[in-house]
Formats: structure tokens, C-alpha cells, sequence
């Protein structure tokens, strides 16, 4: 086992300047057992990533690292281009974190709490990133609006999932961490925090790394998915690459003339392109539907747990926003 005198040696891996996180050759020791086994992994400013995998692969210890709240057995890490093992106070005014739960201060009303910690922030502005957020800017942000003098002991369970948000966030962060972050939330105030992490990626250039066991959310949240399993990072690309890299096998559904019908392919631009010069304007209601991201999710984590895995990491093509 490395001492932790090795987990802050820098490593020859040449850094990205355009990356918010960067991970190199990551392990985590507890006792005999290697829980991160070589981690490599890069965020770049504005992403949002989903951190998937099985329980047990190692997520909450490579967040933590990340978070600067578990020292690691060795690799380099850049959080914010800090060692995190090593962050200040002025570092950790950069980042913002909203845990699955927290021992909240139940006779705090809602505006006051959030103007209380906000205070922390203010020393810690920058010309580009004013601190924190305003109280009742960010109580809309969050939709807790009729909740704002109400103390925090009387909100209901999504209510103050709202709240953790908004703490989360309060200090206006360059790189937030969200825990299983719409565990709670009915759907109207899930669909409305998905509003408020696209607006906090596009407006505020906020990085986000989001961990969750809803598929679905992960899907339409995240810029790139990253599948861990085993300790290391076995898949790395958008949910259409990684559904590529499990299967090419498509269904095409369309409508011709009040019939519906369905083909499956291999090639599914190639059969389209034939459907419309066969066709042409008589086609309606064309959908391609590829496997899903659970689909994809449980095809590569059998592929790993049963041994067929290659080492091969699914690479993205990075997209300009």
C-alpha cells in the first residue's frame, strides 16, 4: 500500500488547463482490498457527468476524494487546479456540495438560514464570480418561494430536498457535486431542478458531477456518462455512444398510408435513407429507438462482473456548447 506521502506526489500525466477535474491512475486501499483500482478521468468546465455503477464500485469513495473529505492511497487528482487533499478555504468557497442528507437546524426559518450561511461566501467573490447568490434569487431558483419564512422543521420531504439544493449552490459554485440530488421530488419538482442544472451549466458555466441510480434522470441530464465498476472507469461517452458500443442493432417504426410498421437493422441511417427514396413524403411517424441507457448500463456491467470486459473505455467527442 502507498503511504499518504505518495498520494501527493505529482505525476508526470500532463494536466488539461481547460479541465475543472483531473484524475489520474486513482487507488484506494482499505486494508487489503483495493476499492479504486486506477482511476482516469477528466471534467471539463460546464459539463455535467453521472457518475454511475453497482454499489460497492467506489462512487462515494472517488466523490469524496474529489470533495477533499478522504485522503487517497495514491494517483494524482486536480480539483479546481488544487490537490484536494490540500484545499483551502478559498478553495472550498469554489465548490458546492448537496448530500442525499444532512442534520438540518429545524428552528431556522428558510430565508434566514439561507442568508446566514450565504454570509461565509461574501469574503470570497471574485471579479468574475460575485458572491453568494442573493437570498431571494436564489429561494426562486430553488421554487421554495411560499416556503421562505417558514422554519425548516415544518417543509415537507422534497420541500427540504429544495433546501439542500439551495445550500448547495448558495455560494454560486464553479463545480458542484449532487448526491442522488431529486430523491423525494414529485415530478413536477424533479422536472424543474433538471431546469435548474441545465441553467446552472449554460448561465453560470457551473461544472456539475451528479451521482444517481435513476437512469432516466442520468440520461437526460448529463453532457457524458461515466460507468464505474471494479474500481475503475469502464465506460466514459454520451448515453447514444454507449448504447452504440453495447449493440448496433436498431428498431425503425414508421407509418405509411394509416399502417405502422417496424423493421430491425443494423443500419438504421442507411434503411432510413432507402425508406424516404422509396417513399418519400408517404412516410410519417418515423422513430429510431436504440437500447436504453439501462439496457446499455446492465450489458456493461455483466460484461464486467462475468469477465468478457476488454479494458476498452468508450471515449467522447467532445461537443462545443
Amino acid at each position: 500500500m502507498s503511504s499518504q506521502l505518495d498520494a501527493h506526489v505529482p505525476s508526470a500525466h500532463p494536466h488539461d488547463h481547460d479541465a475543472v477535474v483531473q484524475v489520474h491512475d486513482l487507488r484506494m486501499r482499505y486494508g487489503a482490498k483495493d476499492v479504486l483500482d486506477g482511476v482516469d478521468l477528466t471534467i471539463h468546465r460546464g459539463e455535467v457527468i453521472t457518475l454511475l455503477g453497482p454499489n460497492g464500485a467506489g462512487k462515494t469513495t472517488t466523490i469524496e476524494i474529489l470533495e477533499g473529505f478522504r485522503m487517497r492511497s495514491a494517483g494524482d487528482v486536480r480539483v479546481l487546479g488544487t490537490d484536494p487533499a490540500a484545499g483551502d478555504e478559498h478553495w472550498r468557497a469554489r465548490i458546492g456540495i448537496v448530500l442525499q442528507s444532512w442534520r438540518d437546524h429545524g428552528k431556522w426559518r428558510v430565508r434566514d438560514l439561507l442568508h446566514h450561511l450565504g454570509r461565509f461566501y461574501s469574503p470570497y467573490s471574485s471579479p468574475d464570480r460575485d458572491r453568494p447568490v442573493r437570498t431571494d434569487h436564489l429561494i426562486d431558483m430553488v421554487g421554495l418561494g411560499e416556503q421562505a419564512d417558514q422554519r425548516v422543521s415544518k417543509l415537507s420531504g422534497g420541500q427540504r430536498r429544495r433546501l439542500d439544493v439551495a445550500i448547495g449552490i448558495v455560494g454560486r459554485p464553479e463545480l458542484l457535486f449532487l448526491d442522488e440530488p431529486t430523491a423525494g421530488l414529485d415530478p413536477h419538482a424533479r422536472r424543474e431542478f433538471h431546469d435548474l442544472v441545465h441553467r446552472l451549466a449554460d448561465l453560470e458555466d457551473t461544472t456539475i458531477l451528479l451521482t444517481t441510480h435513476d437512469l432516466h434522470e442520468a440520461e437526460k441530464l448529463a453532457d457524458r456518462i461515466l460507468i464505474l465498476a471494479g474500481g475503475r472507469i469502464v465506460a466514459d461517452g454520451s448515453a447514444d455512444q454507449l448504447a452504440r458500443s453495447v449493440s448496433n442493432h436498431a428498431e425503425v417504426r414508421w407509418s405509411r398510408d394509416g399502417e405502422f410498421y417496424v423493421h430491425p437493422t443494423d443500419d438504421a441511417t442507411a434503411f432510413v435513407r432507402e425508406l424516404f427514396s422509396q417513399h418519400g413524403d408517404k412516410i410519417g411517424d418515423l422513430e429510431v429507438r436504440r437500447a436504453s441507457l439501462e439496457d446499455t448500463y446492465m450489458s456493461l456491467v455483466h460484461r464486467f462482473e462475468t469477465g468478457h470486459d476488454d479494458g476498452t473505455v468508450v471515449p467522447l467527442e467532445r461537443n462545443p456548447r
